[in-house]
């Protein structure tokens, strides 16, 4: 039975093509089908390469081997997740939190990826909804989070957070995340939140710069459901998946977020805990440490 990968790269970044186009290259010479979405080609040899369209990019593939940062790499969940196919990334971006390989590993990256040796875990996603009198306007689903925020700069936010059917506060604000484990390192982070290990299956909601006396992050079960009412007395308000797909919310529409129906499966090569991740993307002190080695 062949093999077909498919490439995601990061086009505007030099490294990131160099380091597609010799993978293909080798891919190729393995007997391995290499494809990438049209207009993508970017540096990769067009002999070596199928372009397909976007639409269809994940099927009948084995793995999406992703070169760039996070944003890349969700970008690149867009294709495999519908069909379930596992994603790889080579981090060539900054922070690349969800990139399973560096740039000086990529040959034994690839090695292992030529002989099937890799592992695949599902992670967590969060289906969002918007509706306004009643009616389904927009949809869509996040690997890291959902955000509900003002479109203006100049005036905040006046929103109802509803958790499970009850309402939970009011908050006059720039907005409000409710993000996955595996988003909990990314946007809200930096508003403020908490980082759950993608291990726990939970929700995390983190309102942004709220006017409000409990305004602390808020950790709920899996089977949570969090809806975002935007008062009719509020300015309109946009609501973004994974900062990537955005929808306005007019006043007195909700939005509606819960556990998605579908994971997104990383495949995984160098086995580290979760723990030596966050020392290492975020440079952590550990000088001094006596514990046990393995």
């Amino acid at each position: 039975m062949s093999r077909t990968m498919l490439l995601v790269t990061h086009t505007g970044r030099a490294e990131a093509c160099t380091a597609a186009a010799g993978v293909a290259k080798v891919l190729s010479e393995h007997g391995v089908g290499v494809t990438v979405v049209a207009g993508e080609l970017g540096d990769l040899d067009p002999h070596q390469v199928q372009q397909v369209p976007a639409s269809s990019a994940g099927a009948g593939v084995e793995l999406v081997i992703v070169f760039g940062g996070d944003g890349t790499l969700l970008r690149a969940a867009e294709l495999a997740r519908p069909v379930g196919v596992p994603v790889l990334g080579v981090n060539l971006g900054h922070m690349g939190f969800l990139a399973e390989s560096e740039p000086d590993r990529l040959e034994t990256t690839l090695d292992h990826i030529l002989r099937g040796d890799y592992t695949v875990t599902e992670r967590m996603t969060v289906d969002a909804v918007v509706r306004y009198d009643g009616a389904v306007t927009w949809q869509s689903w996040a690997l890291n989070e959902v955000s509900v925020e003002k479109s203006a700069r100049d005036r905040m936010i006046e929103v109802v957070a509803e958790v499970d059917g009850r309402p939970l506060s009011r908050y006059g604000c720039d907005g409000l995340v409710v993000a996955t484990p595996t988003g909990s390192t990314a946007y809200a982070f930096s508003a403020g939140g908490p980082v759950v290990s993608p291990d726990v299956a939970a929700l995390v909601m983190v309102p942004i710069s709220a006017h409000a006396l409990f305004a602390r992050p808020l950790v709920l079960g899996p089977r949570s459901e969090v809806a975002v009412e935007l008062l009719a007395t509020s300015p309109e308000a946009v609501v973004t998946c994974d900062g990537r797909r955005t929808a306005t919310v007019p006043p007195g529409a909700r939005v509606e977020i819960s556990a998605g129906g579908l994971p997104v499966r990383l495949a995984h090569i160098h086995p580290v805990s979760f723990t030596e991740r966050l020392v290492a993307k975020f440079a952590l002190p550990v000088e001094g440490w006596r514990g046990q080695t393995r």
